[in-house]
């Protein structure tokens, strides 16, 4: 079984940390490691690192190579510009059709936080199980909501069709985006949605398939990328054709029209986090809500519910009578917001662009 790991966002909304020179799943968040590392680790030791892929941006190549020093070089796919997630995954189901179509694919994603790792496994392999007997089908992967959120998607699932390890595998129904907090409210309580965490299990045929029946222009060109890989020419076309696919989604441009047959889910409590921002690192992180979170030289008096990462190491960070706020000082930028404010760090980043300010975005 392989697994394929996504590494291509910028992640504004965890500045200043991340920046375009190096976003967000490859800065040390959390015990000094990147989400990056924290994702590849998790998955040992039950993928070899010969089992081990990662698609990310061609200027963030070295970083992945260095940060992943065992990852063979060849396994890290550089896309040349940022086309969305469905071509992205329709490239790397493409190359992987090559070389073992009907081997099972985890689809995983760099910036997230799991807790319970053995369980996550367990959970991974127990899919491939079942794609290796169901080779046409893909398996969703997802985490029991925690409460109502609005800004995650849902998976809809119906009854029990197979248990397999302990672990029960359901009918999938739908797919819906995030939300609002009432209708998340009613997925709570009818248990039968789970988060959408973007984690599927699959093989790389049939991955293909769904992209020549449902995005056939995609895929077309695509091919083109791929009948390349493995030869001296596959970085010049690569470099050549990627920047012209269809920008697009990969919910708009596969899940949206999969058939509910074609899939099965599970959902446990992975105690998965996405932290793309500073409060959902600080919610993934925390004992309880009024507790605080700190990296880096900081001090903290009478503060509460606050996260203060400092990583300036010839500055200490001091706050006294705090509540409820974030604090981020790096070597060049000092954030002091509220933690309902993070929604405007992506508006402010975006309005530093072409001004003085550009080379800190």
């Amino acid at each position: 079984m392989k697994a394929i790991i996504f590494a291509g966002g910028v992640g504004t909304r965890l500045w200043p940390l991340s920046r375009k020179k190096s976003p967000k799943q490859f800065e040390k968040i959390i015990s000094n490691l990147s989400t990056l590392q924290l994702a590849a680790g998790r998955l040992q030791p039950d993928f070899t690192w010969e089992n081990i892929y990662v698609s990310t941006g061609k200027p963030y190549v070295s970083i992945v190579q260095e940060q992943l020093d065992q990852l063979p070089p060849r396994h890290v796919i550089g896309e040349p510009q940022v086309r969305d997630v469905g071509p992205a995954v329709g490239l790397m189901a493409a190359l992987l059709m090559k070389e073992a179509p009907t081997e099972p694919i985890a689809i995983l994603w760099s910036d997230h936080l799991v807790k319970k790792e053995a369980l996550f496994r367990k959970l991974l392999t127990t899919a491939g199980e079942v794609i290796t007997k169901n080779p046409d089908k893909l398996v969703f992967v997802t985490q029991k909501p925690r409460f109502p959120s609005e800004n995650l998607g849902y998976i809809q699932f119906g009854k029990a069709v197979q248990t397999v390890n302990g672990v029960e595998f359901y009918e999938f129904v739908d797919a819906h985006y995030r939300p609002d907090v009432e209708t998340a409210k009613q997925y709570m309580e009818d248990r039968h949605h789970g988060w959408n965490l973007g984690y599927f299990v699959t093989t790389p045929k049939f991955l293909w398939s769904l992209y020549t029946k449902f995005a056939p222009n995609l895929a077309r060109d695509i091919t083109r990328i791929a009948d390349a890989w493995q030869t001296e020419a596959f970085e010049s076309v690569l470099d050549r054709i990627y920047p012209t696919l269809d920008k697009i989604n990969f919910d708009n441009a596969i899940l949206e029209k999969l058939n509910p047959s074609d899939a099965f889910v599970v959902m446990e409590n992975i105690e998965w986090s996405d932290i793309g921002a500073w409060e959902a690192l600080k919610e993934a992180l925390e004992d309880s809500d009024d507790k605080n979170v700190t990296q880096g030289d900081v001090r903290l008096e009478d503060t509460v519910d606050s996260l203060v990462y400092n990583y300036n190491k010839k500055q200490l960070v001091v706050t006294i009578d705090v509540d409820g706020m974030l604090v981020v000082n790096t070597d060049d930028v000092l954030l002091v917001c509220k933690k309902t404010s993070v929604p405007k760090v992506k508006k402010l980043v975006e309005s530093m662009h072409g001004t003085e300010h550009d080379h800190l975005t």
